[in-house]
């Protein structure tokens, strides 16, 4: 409801409960809408379908799934960092949609039958450490107007700050070189 009342009519794009996979269909003609789709109706899924979909440029939001390659759980070592590295910047937008919402994020490196994450623990604080920057200098435009109707939705707005912190150390804690934790 939110994404739709926000997007709908700006970018005729839905956002819509799909079945296995989520996917993005773009528009199939001038007056069609493009659906964001996301799977099983989880709600984690919609709002990290909802993250690529903010971060989309103008051009990749008429291909297919943007135009990206998508190769599925099972990689190999080269293709999890390839996977690792482009998801960065949309595990931080959900992460924030997550907060904003009240619900639970939850890290994803995606390969349970390939060679697991590359380097999980990196992986969470590259993750960490955009966030933090969207935090600090504000998301992209369309992924801040999501954020700002989650929060006012869920009435969160007053204690992000303090929830994100309190997520962050429970996603990734940092360390000190001696190994113990900088955050209590």
């Amino acid at each position: 409801m939110l994404f739709n009342d926000l997007f709908r009519e700006a970018y005729r794009t839905v956002l819509v409960k799909g079945s296995d996979e989520p996917e993005y269909l773009p528009a199939s003609d001038p007056e069609g809408l493009a659906q964001v789709v996301f799977a099983h109706g989880y709600y984690a899924s919609a709002l990290h379908e909802i993250s690529h979909w903010c971060i989309a440029g103008e051009h990749r939001r008429t291909l297919h799934d943007y135009g990206y390659w998508y190769c599925p759980d099972g990689r190999t070592l080269q293709q999890q960092q390839a996977f690792e590295q482009v998801e960065v910047k949309p595990q931080a937008i959900e992460w924030l949609f997550s907060v904003a919402a009240g619900s639970r994020f939850h890290i994803s490196v995606d390969n349970l039958s390939g060679v697991g994450a590359a380097d999980e623990e990196r992986f969470r604080h590259r993750v960490r450490d955009q966030a933090g920057e969207y935090l600090e200098q504000g998301l992209p435009p369309r992924a801040q107007s999501f954020f700002d109707s989650l929060a006012t939705f869920y009435g969160t707005g007053e204690i992000l700050e303090e929830r994100w912190h309190e997520d962050a150390r429970r996603i990734a804690p940092l360390y000190s070189e001696s190994g113990h934790s900088q955050e209590n």
